[in-house]
């Protein structure tokens, strides 16, 4: 079997000094993320992002720039994630649209509230992250790039 870590999207997004997370049942009880999953065969990471934001919160997101692409590993016994993250802002909120499976609430926070929580984050991408992001770490999204089904003969 060949080893290969899992790839994931996700989102910081800001509005009024506060923070988009989800709430969402893990094996670990009730924790908060990043809007964040998995990718999908036949989209790219922009589109993964986009997708995953819409189910977990009903906005639709328009990524603006790209945060970092994070290696992480709880320990050598559970998977391998590299996570894209990215930023950028929200726009037409359904509130009648049902959450993806797992998330219980969305909430809009400050980097203190999140910071107080870190007993119940998901990992500790998801302050990382917030951190990341107020400190300027924004880069072009040109920095991604997809050849899907490139022909080139």
């Amino acid at each position: 079997m060949v080893w290969k870590p899992r790839v994931t999207v996700a989102a910081v997004i800001e509005r009024d000094n506060r923070f988009l997370l989800v709430e969402e049942e893990t094996p670990r009880g009730l924790q908060f993320n990043q809007p964040a999953g998995h990718f999908e065969k036949n989209e790219d990471l922009i589109a993964a992002v986009k997708r995953e934001v819409n189910e977990e919160t009903a906005w639709h997101f328009e990524p603006e720039h790209l945060i970092s692409v994070q290696l992480w590993r709880k320990n050598p016994e559970l998977p391998t994630f590299i996570r894209v993250c990215f930023s950028g802002r929200c726009h037409s909120h359904n509130p009648d649209q049902q959450l993806d499976e797992g998330i219980v609430a969305t909430h809009w926070l400050t980097r203190d509230e999140i910071a107080a929580q870190q007993h119940r984050l998901r990992s500790p991408l998801v302050l990382i992250s917030v951190d990341e992001y107020l400190n300027g770490h924004l880069y072009p999204l040109s920095l991604i790039q997809s050849f899907l089904d490139l022909d080139h003969e």
